[in-house]
Parts: C-alpha cells; sequence; structure tokens
C-alpha cells in the first residue's frame, strides 16, 4: 500500500524569502534613504554655520564701527576744548572790535565748523542704526550739520579779514590761506551740488546717481584740505606770537606751555581727521541701497525709505 507523497515546495512568489537573498534591494533602499537624510543634516549644518559666522562677522564689523565713531566723537570735541582754551587762557580771549580779540574767533569757528561738525556730518549716514529708517530726515539733518559748518566758516574768515583790513595787514599771502580758501570755496559748492542734486523735487536719478561718487570723492578731499589749513595755521601763528623779548617771553623752540597745547590741538585734528576718513572710506560701512537701481526716483517730501 502506498503512502501519499509529500509535495514540494512552492515555488510562489509570494513565499517568504530569505532575509540574506531576495529582501537584500529593501535593505539597499533604506540605507540610500538613510543617506540622503544624512545629507540633509550635514547641508543644514553648513547653512546654519555659514549664518552664524556671517552674523558674528557683521556684529564684530558693527562693533569696530561704533568704537572709531566714538573715538571721533571724542577727538572733535577734544579739538573744541583745546582750541577754546588756547585763544582763551593764552590769547586774551575774544571780541568783535577788530583787535586780536577779534582774531581769536577765527581758529575756534574754523575748527569747530570747518573740521569737527564737517566731519560729524559727514559720517551720519555711516552710522547702522539709520539704515533702517527713513533716509529723509537724516538726509535734512546732513544737510543742516553741513550749513552750519559752512555758516561757522564763513563767519571765521569774515574775524580774519577785519582783522587784517584794520590793522592793514595784507591778505591771502600765505599758503594756509591759499589751502583754506579753497577748502570753503569748494565747501560751498559742495553744498549746492548736494541741495541741487539730492534734495530739490525736479531732480532726476541721473544727475543723482552722477553726483554721488564725485559728492563723495569731494567730501573727502575737503576734509582733507581743512585739516591741512588747521594744522598750517596753528604753525603759523605760534611763529608769530612766540618770540623772544624783553618781558621774558618763551620763544617757540623753548617749547612754552601754550606750544604744548597748540601742537597738541594740531595733533588731534589730524587724528580726527584720519578717524573721520577711515570710517568714510570703509565699504563695509557704508549704507546698503534699499532701493533696486532702475526704480523711478522719488524727490524730497515724497520719500519713504530711499
Amino acid at each position: 500500500m502506498q503512502q501519499g507523497r509529500t509535495s514540494p515546495p512552492s515555488s510562489s512568489p509570494t513565499a517568504q524569502c530569505p532575509p540574506t537573498t531576495d529582501c537584500l534591494p529593501l535593505n539597499g533602499l533604506g540605507a540610500a534613504a538613510s543617506g540622503s537624510e544624512a545629507s540633509r543634516q550635514l547641508q543644514k549644518q553648513e547653512v546654519n554655520s555659514h549664518r552664524l559666522l556671517t552674523e558674528l562677522s557683521r556684529m564684530s564689523s558693527m562693533l569696530t564701527f561704533y568704537l572709531f565713531y566714538l573715538l571721533s566723537l571724542i577727538l572733535g570735541l577734544a579739538c573744541v576744548g583745546c582750541v577754546c582754551v588756547w585763544n582763551s587762557r593764552w590769547r586774551g580771549g575774544f571780541d568783535w572790535d577788530g583787535s586780536a580779540l577779534e582774531f581769536n574767533w577765527h581758529p575756534v569757528l574754523m575748527v569747530t565748523g570747518l573740521v569737527v561738525l564737517y566731519g560729524y556730518g559727514a559720517v551720519l549716514y555711516r552710522i547702522p542704526l539709520t539704515w533702517g529708517q527713513n533716509k529723509l530726515p537724516w538726509k535734512l539733518l546732513h544737510a543742516a550739520l553741513m550749513l552750519l559748518s559752512l555758516i561757522l566758516a564763513i563767519v571765521g574768515l569774515c574775524a580774519v579779514f577785519d582783522f587784517h583790513n584794520t590793522h592793514k595787514t595784507s591778505n591771502m599771502y600765505s599758503l594756509h590761506s591759499w589751502i583754506g580758501i579753497t577748502a570753503v570755496a569748494l565747501f560751498a559748492m559742495q553744498w549746492v551740488l548736494g541741495l541741487a542734486g539730492f534734495l530739490l523735487p525736479c531732480s532726476p536719478l541721473t544727475l543723482r546717481k552722477l553726483l554721488k561718487p564725485v559728492h563723495v570723492w569731494l567730501g573727502c578731499s575737503i576734509l582733507l584740505l581743512t585739516v591741512a589749513a588747521c594744522i598750517s595755521g596753528i604753525n603759523e601763528k605760534l611763529f608769530f606770537v612766540l618770540k623772544a623779548n624783553s618781558s621774558g617771553a618763551q620763544p617757540y623752540n623753548n617749547l612754552p606751555p601754550e606750544a604744548v597745547l597748540a601742537n597738541t590741538l594740531g595733533a588731534l585734528i589730524v587724528a580726527f581727521g584720519l578717524v573721520v576718513l577711515n570710517i568714510l572710506l570703509n565699504s563695509n560701512w557704508q549704507r546698503p541701497d534699499s532701493r533696486p537701481e532702475n526704480m523711478t526716483y522719488t524727490p524730497l517730501l515724497q520719500e519713504e525709505n530711499e
């Protein structure tokens, strides 16, 4: 009697496959998915690291700016203080009567207006706190500071010309006077062109774009001229007044206290000019443009956030 044969193993595709053979493609897909996820995580970490480095660099740049800006404020105030002390203590004070006391207004007004206020107004646009705000108020403040600086410089010129005319002294004969009058003339032209190109409602965009690099370059040049005029004027004044005489006055080459103070004033003016120029010429501290170049120009009183 024959017994029933055992049926052979089924070869149906639905049969469970050994994990080491037929399931290898599934494991490969899982590994690929895991590798893709790891790649995305790595890219995300790289992006975050780049953002962190960019933010740290931006914060470092802003901190450096504010250190230089604070230094410029301190140096400017020191310049004004020194020139006032010099002319009030050692030169007798101030008056407007054609005497030497009237002349004393000349160095005070030139240093205060043509150097310090001019420098403060020049770096106004570089302050990062103003970048995200409406530019119009800062533009008007810039123009007002420059106008006040120009007025003080003109009054300072009037003081020295009136003193010279009263004492029958020739005008415009020294290198100091040539440099100074050139700086004031260029400054006046700069202010008028700035008003016409950047503030008047009728100013076209093409004129503004043409004037901007010239405006910046001429502004730096005027600052250099004013610094040169001031230090040459200080030196000239000291040679005139510090001479040995019978009353026991000490000459300039003995370096009396007045000469020390005046020389210190000259050094402070040079330092102030260098700090301001560094702020103006650093590309990282320039105000970023907040409008595309192809946008239509919006004149004064209609600007929102240029």
